[in-house]
């Protein structure tokens, strides 16, 4: 999985040497990559290809092995080998264009300072942040190399905040008036096309981490990371089978083809918001537009919100209280029952199946996102950032502010002010009403009857024995009994 430290390295010099002698003046730029991790529709990487010589840089950092406030590594199995399979496929891309990407291990700010002083670089481009964490390491490296250096570009957005129909604090609350503002009154751009050729890479003496990136784990998930692959999902879900059309009616499913599942290379910047929208108006256009494809621009919009909403009040979404600044939320961090959440060991069977999918593949339904997160934060009574915590870490898709945004709506923090949880039991008979999503993850179940598998905790003693199956790790509500 190795890449050539230093690629075209005598040529370069040799162009230098050239350009030195005949008066002229190689211009050097560096495109750092964070969470965009394409060619396709890349603000920073279109600039920056107008240089002479351009250095494509992604930092290995602590951020690869650091350990959350709330307990786990921010950085789970599963995101790691979808991130290590991004950049291969990143740096094959680069070279199909004349280019190399440098993985280099260490700060950003380090990094970069020294790769600034080596090619004597201009500006280094880079995607600008949205969460607090990333906008701190962006103003970090300005202070390293001067901020007149570093040049942030809007990256995996819709719009433009210069497009927004209204001023950033001004920014609403509920998701349904944002959604009308900007549907009537602002404009999603196209989306740029990748440059066909590349500048050649400068010379600097630098260790490429990339070989080290091949080292991390390599596990189940459904999802193969890169741009290529996103492209191909893309293609299938609109053109091949024209999924795109029933999405409205299955994308509450649990198994199967039910949703478009572009979220992991969305969230890890393989695939831009901008081209999922483009491509999905050309198929509105060239094949049929109906309810369901408007609802893929809709759950679009949804992520678009929870962006600016971030955007807007950075670290306050990540409080206890939350945006709404409440003090009546639950702060306990029981360790058992917080444990037996995450491995699937609650006796709810339909929260337990979806997080043992979550832990085997890093990835679980919409639906069962919610039905788990409620369960913690409100039947269990668990701080809700604890399980906030525990998806950044486990979900392939992870995404500060739709995770987060999502969470904190949830647990009756957000931007919804109604106080409302989940009834997980109607949820589970509801969207699987024969059992079988938890009999394909809950297998110790096979020994009840199928009506029975969504509730053990209400069948008589001897029907659950033999069974290997925990108690309900609550009190059973009076109304699931009756």
């Amino acid at each position: 999985m190795g890449t050539r430290l230093v690629s075209g390295k005598i040529l370069q010099q040799g162009l230098s040497r050239l350009a030195q002698a005949i008066g002229g003046v190689v211009k050097s730029t560096i495109l750092w990559f964070t969470d965009d991790l394409r060619l396709d529709d890349n603000p920073a990487l279109c600039a920056a290809a107008r240089a002479d010589q351009l250095l494509c840089v992604f930092c290995v950092d602590a951020r690869f092995d650091a350990v959350s406030a709330y307990g786990p590594r921010k950085f789970g199995p599963h995101r790691l080998a979808f991130l290590c399979q991004s950049l291969q496929a990143l740096s094959e891309g680069l070279a199909r264009c004349g280019s190399h990407l440098h993985v280099v291990a260490g700060a950003p700010e380090i990094v970069l300072a020294d790769l600034v002083q080596q090619t004597a670089a201009d500006v280094v481009h880079v995607a600008n942040g949205v969460a607090p964490e990333e906008r701190a390491t962006l103003d970090r490296v300005a202070n390293a190399i001067g901020a007149d250096r570093l040049i942030r570009h809007e990256s995996g957005r819709l719009y433009a905040q210069r497009d927004l129909p209204f001023a950033l604090q001004d920014m609403p609350r509920v998701f349904t008036r944002f959604r009308q503002c900007v549907e009537r009154q602002a404009s999603i751009g196209a989306p740029l096309a990748a440059p066909a050729r590349l500048p050649a890479s400068p010379s600097v003496a630098i260790d490429d981490a990339l070989p080290g990136v091949a080292d991390w784990p390599d596990t189940a998930t459904p999802f193969g990371g890169g741009e290529a692959a996103a492209w191909a999902r893309l293609q299938h879900y609109f053109w091949e089978t024209h999924a795109v059309l029933a999405y409205k009616n299955t994308r509450n499913g649990l198994q199967g083809d039910y949703s478009t599942r572009l979220s992991p290379w969305l969230a890890s910047g393989c695939l831009s918001p901008r081209r999922v929208m483009s491509e999905l108006r050309r198929f509105e256009s060239a094949v049929q537009a109906n309810s369901s494809t408007y609802w893929v621009g809709f759950e679009l919009h949804w992520r678009e919100f929870f962006r600016w909403t971030l955007a807007r009040h950075g670290a306050r979404l990540f409080q206890l209280g939350g945006l709404l600044q409440r003090g009546d939320r639950p702060a306990a961090r029981d360790a058992g029952l917080i444990a037996a959440w995450q491995a699937g060991r609650t006796g709810m069977p339909f929260v337990d199946a979806n997080m043992r999918e979550l832990s085997a593949t890093g990835y679980m339904s919409a639906r069962g996102r919610q039905n788990a997160a409620s369960f913690l934060a409100r039947d269990l009574g668990q701080d809700w950032r604890v399980g906030a915590a525990w998806f950044e870490s486990q979900l392939v898709d992870y995404d500060t502010a739709s995770n987060w945004g999502n969470w904190a709506n949830i647990a009756g923090v957000g931007t919804d002010k109604r106080d409302q949880g989940f009834d997980v039991l109607w949820q589970a008979q509801h969207y699987d009403p024969e059992a079988a999503y938890v009999s394909a993850w809950l297998p110790e179940l096979g020994g009840l009857p199928v009506a029975n598998r969504h509730a053990p905790f209400l069948c008589p003693a001897p029907a659950r024995h033999g069974v290997d199956y925990p108690d309900l790790a609550v009190a059973v509500p009076s109304h699931w009994r009756s």
